[in-house]
């Protein structure tokens, strides 16, 4: 009976539980899996009367030997059961010597005879990597991929004299992941389940309770163990199917093409989307079409136009090689070690020679793998060269892709050296001599970790709202664009270094961005002040303090976003644990407005990437600068590639195919509200991606006139003029209690009048200009519609200072509700104010909350009792009491009703950007 053998997995242990019903087993099998299987069967109370495996390989003992050894049960090691055809019977008498009442195989790799399977009181149970009976025969899991199934699984079943036909005690499936590795499947659900679902059936049959369904032969099948030679690859099929052939084969035998004469074997194959990469063709035997060495790897193409990239390549002599690397492949020289390096060149030999206690000497031509190296010792590997050589952290690709002891030593010392690292990020700068500093800009799309100009080349330019001169031309991004972007932010998700990275290393990283964006912080201010028109002394202050301090906020969050436990009812006998786990959602897109474009991009981004997200970010169209400069940093940081994306442009270009792209899992978005409806509809037909909206307002702020007045009048100012306006929580209208309005509103004005008003380079200067010209017209409009509406202007209304964007501070009063004015927000310097009768509490109240909009609102009075009572009416996101604008990175920050939904800052941002996976475990 001929059992697949076992693949490399992490270590995996049941509870202990002990049960009524105890067993004599004996353990026919091999591999990790077996050894988990005879641990946990122990650990239930069963007695392992022997365990029968393999001999030693290469002097190395199979893990199940070595742990069985350890405990003193009986091991034997046969080479054969059967000698043609026919049962050895010294085998046979050894194996009934030890009295089991059961046979369980985990992973059994050799024929064993029907006189050891039928022996025992309970005959023989067998694991099976699928669900029977489709895929019966020994490469189930090979053939599961290969055919492209959407559901896998595994079977335990009762042995008899077919292959792999007896009838079926219990079964587990589970979905498989369209790019799912034959090691991925096994470690992620077959592996583990599998050693679970064992313990399971063996003491389901100590009960008593076992099944044994018959297998039906409807749906039956059984492939062949795919050989080297069978693995070829055929060109004339979908891309799919080459994707499935590839990843089906992956790591054993491995499919394999032809190229220029010889036979290389493909690894790490996915699907792939979006517009064809730019790359160097690469000619391929009997394809019908040229591959291309990317970036990303080697794209291939099907006979339907669809592609697949795949990661490595190995060549006839074993040689592996990052499929990107191809056309370089040959272009490294041997480096010469200094002293110091061949003194860790001598610690790393006496590792190897620790862990390939089979070969007498390790010499520059040793091989890790053909001594007998296997996935276990790579971990081992790994963990010793970061101890002998000061934290250099390898992957395990690493070693899978120098196998040899001298390639393996030259690897080591390229990256002790640096040599191996990313090669430096080419930045084509604007540079500008401004406010006493020289001002580096980058100005093209940040795609991959990489500036590079839109696809069709295609630039507009960005203009200073100071004077209305150009700034720079920025590229702008194409749908070609987006699609590139997003491809780079999926696979750094799926198979990049951030996806596997350990969640403190990640938060790590995060803090070193924040140390850089300090260090530059002056810089960004300037570029701020002259893209989006903010005053220098606030945007150092607030755009971009308040942004470092949001990075610095969600990288302590990386290693503490936890799941829960659940108490559930019992299903007795058995019990159950229920759990959550918070996982990341993927790509993630990000669109953000013009009025503080760093901090709006630190607010969203910093929680996506500490939840273990990548990102594509969409900068306000008007104000694309210090988001580029933000991607350069996070280059400096260490970000890996691909994590984050940048894209300059339009949001009817840019923004549409984000919300629409398949990809893309959540999108996060402030800007307006009619913008937002129409972005929440093409997500939702798109593929349903998750979507948090922070959208118009129109927030109230209502003055008691039991108030601090002049405390008052300081921070409504505060509240309606602060960032000129453009102020997603601006007071969008002013409530004042009768008795004190006229002297307020005297109060107000005479604050105005005080207000300098000019560059904002100019450190002395209180109120900059407008972001950009077509705002300032829609402004001059608003005020135009509350002058013909009845409302009293009292102060401003016009721009001034031209060729500049600027707009004087404005005051309206005597505003009805019904007004224009009353109900829709300026988004500018414009403050409106209505009164309402002393002690009409409740009516100022409902006027207040009457509007569909809910994102902030204030009140201010001394009285606490009153403070506390409005506070509970007030129909907004956040109320804020005798203050105004206090936002700080540890608040939630977010509105309701059409002022949207979702929260950024905070714990409450981080699940927006996370989902609850609940796991429930049978023991």
């Amino acid at each position: 009976m001929l059992r697949a053998a076992g693949w490399a997995a992490r270590r995996f242990s049941t509870a202990v539980i002990r049960y009524q019903n105890k067993l004599n087993i004996a353990i026919i099998g091999q591999s990790l899996f077996g050894q988990e299987v005879y641990t946990n069967l122990r650990k239930q109370g069963h007695k392992v009367v022997g365990v029968f495996t393999v001999p030693d390989r290469e002097g190395k003992a199979d893990p199940i030997a070595v742990a069985a050894e350890k405990d003193g049960t009986p091991v034997f090691k046969f080479p054969r059961w059967r000698l043609k055809g026919k049962a050895i019977g010294d085998v046979v008498e050894a194996y009934k010597s030890v009295g089991a009442e059961l046979n369980v195989l985990p992973f059994c790799s050799q024929f064993i005879p029907m006189e050891v399977i039928n022996h025992p009181k309970h005959g023989s149970i067998v694991y099976h990597p699928s669900l029977l009976p489709r895929h019966r025969g020994a490469a189930a899991i090979n053939w599961t991929l290969i055919h492209g199934d959407k559901i896998g699984g595994f079977s335990i079943f009762w042995a008899d004299d077919g292959l792999d036909t007896g009838p079926i005690l219990l079964q587990r499936q589970c979905d498989i992941d369209p790019n799912d590795t034959v090691d991925s499947l096994y470690n992620r659900f077959l592996y583990p389940e599998g050693i679970t679902a064992m313990v399971e059936a063996v003491q389901l049959i100590a009960d008593g309770k076992a099944p044994r369904e018959t297998q039906t032969e409807e749906g039956a099948t059984y492939e062949p163990i795919q050989k080297k030679e069978n693995a070829k690859i055929s060109w004339d099929q979908p891309a799919e199917a080459i994707h499935n052939w590839i990843r089906g084969h992956d790591k054993v035998p491995g499919a394999w093409t032809l190229i220029d004469g010889q036979a290389v074997t493909f690894y790490g194959s996915s699907m792939h989307k979006g517009a064809t990469p730019s790359g160097q063709p690469l000619e391929i035997d009997s394809a019908s079409k040229p591959a291309l060495v990317t970036n990303s790897g080697l794209v291939l193409f099907g006979n339907d136009g669809n592609m697949l990239v795949v990661r490595n390549l190995q060549f006839e002599d074993g040689k592996m090689i990052p499929a990107s690397k191809y056309f370089s492949a040959d272009d490294s020289v041997a480096v010469e070690l200094t002293e110091e390096e061949k003194k860790v060149a001598e610690d790393i030999r006496a590792i190897w020679k620790s862990i390939l206690t089979n070969v007498a000497a390790i010499e520059d031509a040793t091989d890790f793998f053909k001594s007998g190296a296997a996935s276990m010792d790579v971990v081992r590997l790994i963990e010793e060269i970061k101890q002998k050589c000061n934290g250099l952290q390898l992957e395990n690709e690493n070693v899978y892709m120098a196998t040899t002891f001298n390639d393996f030593i030259q690897m080591v010392v390229r990256k002790l050296r640096g040599e191996d690292q990313e090669e430096e990020l080419q930045v084509d700068y604007v540079t500008m001599e401004v406010n006493n500093m020289t001002v580096k800009m980058p100005h093209q799309c940040f795609i991959d970790g990489r500036f590079t100009n839109s696809e069709d080349g295609k630039t507009y330019k960005t203009i200073n709202p100071t004077d209305s001169s150009v700034i720079c031309d920025v590229s702008y991004a194409s749908v070609a664009d987006v699609d590139r972007a997003v491809a780079a932010a999926k696979d750094a998700f799926e198979n990049g270094e951030w996806g596997k990275m350990n969640a403190r290393d990640r938060g790590k990283l995060l803090y070193q961005l924040a140390d850089l964006m300090e260090k530059h912080q002056e810089e960004l201010a300037t570029i701020e002040a002259i893209d989006s028109g903010a005053v220098y002394t606030l945007a150092l202050t607030t755009h971009i303090g308040m942004s470092i301090q949001t990075f610095r906020y969600f990288a302590g969050w990386c290693d503490k976003i936890q799941g829960s436990t659940i108490p559930i009812n019992h299903a007795r006998p058995n019990h159950n644990l229920t759990f959550t786990k918070k996982e990341p959602l993927g790509v993630c897109a990000i669109i953000i407005p013009w009025n503080y474009p760093l901090m709006m991009l630190a607010w969203k981004s910093a929680a996506c990437l500490a939840a273990g997200n990548t990102l594509v970010l969409k900068p306000a169209q008007v104000t694309p600068l210090t988001a580029l400069k933000f991607a350069e940093l996070t280059a400096q940081a260490g970000i890996p590639r691909g994590v984050i994306n940048i894209l300059p442009g339009s949001g009817g270009l840019v923004g549409q195919r984000l919300s629409e792209h398949p990809d893309i899992r959540k999108l996060g978005f402030t800007g307006s509200t009619p913008i937002g409806k129409e972005i929440m509809k093409t997500c939702a037909v798109s593929n349903l991606k998750k979507v948090s909206l922070e959208l118009g307002g129109k927030s109230p702020l209502i003055i008691f006139n039991d108030c601090d007045l002049d405390k008052a009048v300081r921070m409504g100012m505060g509240a309606v003029y602060f960032n000129k306006g453009e102020n997603c929580i601006a007071a969008g209208r002013l409530f004042v209690e009768e008795s004190v309005h006229d002297e307020f509103v005297r109060k107000v004005v005479e604050e105005i009048k005080k207000m300098k008003i000019g560059d904002p380079l100019n450190r002395s200067t209180d109120h900059g200009p407008q972001n950009h010209k077509a705002h300032l017209e829609k402004l001059l409009e608003y005020c135009e519609i509350g002058v013909k509406e009845g409302a009293t202007l009292v102060y401003g209304g016009k721009s001034i200072l031209p060729p500049g964007f600027f707009m004087e501070p404005t005051v309206f009063t005597d505003v009805e509700d019904d007004m224009y004015i009353a109900k829709e927000e300026s988004f500018g310097p414009v403050m409106v104010i209505s009164k309402f009768k002393d002690g009409d509490i409740d009516g100022v109240l409902q006027r207040a909350n009457n509007t569909e909009f809910g994102l902030a609102s204030g009140v201010f009075t001394k009285d606490i009792g009153k403070a506390m009572y409005v506070s509970d009416g007030l129909d907004a996101g956040t109320v804020f009491i005798n203050t105004y604008n206090k936002t700080d990175v540890a608040a939630p920050f977010g509105g309701f009703k059409q002022s949207g939904f979702g929260k950024d800052l905070g714990e409450e941002a981080l699940h927006e950007y996370l989902r609850t996976k609940a796991l429930t475990v049978e023991y």
